[in-house]
């Protein structure tokens, strides 16, 4: 499947079908080619579960649902996609906002909008789920019964799935092969901490083989849970870093500090999670933000007095 991992689990006669894919040409062919392989088809999916709400998961919900007169089965806090689906030029206007908030200069701003306004969304159209997948729901499978854990921070709606008999992980896009982070912002008042927190709670599984949502399965679970601790500690630290070294920065001013120049150019994704690690310093009290004259200005953040040393 284009860009993500779909996991299609026998459950007595038919499937149930863990992600799905983005809404792209030639997405749904790909899906059917994949399961006619294993002797299936779309019309053998008797549940789909979205391990969370972002388009490469969720994509193609509507059009499997429709196809497989199947349930859908989501978290709850799902608001961060299908709202913006359901009104993408608000969506779009605020994104615009954030970024002229945090000093991103007009003319990459222009240029990223516009971009956005000529792409594919990715959704084939919103679909809400039929249950809400929370912690005590359980999805039957012919394998064993996988348990919900809910897992916030890399989006509000991420869940991970496990089954205990062979402890198996579905982890989405919450552990993966490599490190790989990304964090919603303007959702939850602290997406890394609740990323770090959900990393404690997949932790306590002690899973032995992970099914991630990208990429291929692996068995080192532990040590790459301890190696996304390490990545955010370390952008947390390097945000700090520079702050204590350049004084008042925007969040733009601090992509290539702390990513690097290449990353400047990927602006959304640099942006979100630079904004993620500022809301969590601030959270913690190590950093502060710095408000303008007027409306005008950029943002700007600096170390807390307290974290400085100052009086």
């Amino acid at each position: 499947m284009p860009h993500v991992n779909g996991w299609a689990l026998r459950a007595g006669d038919g499937l149930v079908l863990v992600d799905t894919g983005i809404h792209e040409p030639g997405a749904l062919d790909e899906l059917q080619r994949t399961l006619h392989q294993t002797g299936h088809s779309i019309a053998d999916v008797k549940l789909l579960v979205c391990t969370h709400a972002h388009t490469d998961h969720y994509g193609l919900a509507a059009t499997i649902v429709e196809a497989a007169g199947c349930e859908l089965w989501m978290h709850p806090r799902h608001e961060h996609m299908t709202r913006g689906v359901g009104d993408p030029e608000r969506s779009l206007e605020r994104r615009i906002e954030v970024a002229r908030q945090s000093g991103v200069p007009i003319e990459p701003l222009e240029r990223w909008a516009a971009e956005r306004r000529d792409s594919n969304s990715g959704i084939a159209g919103i679909v809400e789920p039929d249950r809400e997948l929370v912690p005590g729901m359980e999805v039957h499978t012919d394998l064993g019964t996988w348990s919900v854990h809910e897992t916030p921070g890399h989006a509000p709606s991420h869940v991970c799935l496990f089954e205990p008999s062979h402890r198996l992980l579905l982890s989405g896009d919450h552990v993966l092969g490599r490190v790989s982070l990304y964090f919603d912002y303007g959702w939850t008042p602290d997406p890394v901490a609740e990323f770090l927190a959900s990393l404690d709670e997949v932790d306590r599984l002690d899973a032995r083989l992970c099914l991630p949502g990208h990429g291929r399965p692996f068995t080192d679970v532990r040590a790459h849970i301890e190696a996304n601790r390490k990545e955010v500690n370390g952008r947390v630290e390097a945000v700090l870093a520079a702050l204590d070294e350049h004084g008042e920065l925007t969040a733009y001013d601090l992509i290539p500090i702390v990513f690097g120049e290449e990353f400047a150019r990927m602006m959304s994704w640099a942006l979100t999670i630079t904004l993620c690690y500022l809301g969590h310093l601030e959270a913690t009290g190590r950093a502060e933000r710095v408000s303008g004259p007027d409306d005008s200005q950029p943002e700007r953040w600096k170390v807390t007095a307290a974290k400085a040393g100052r009086p």
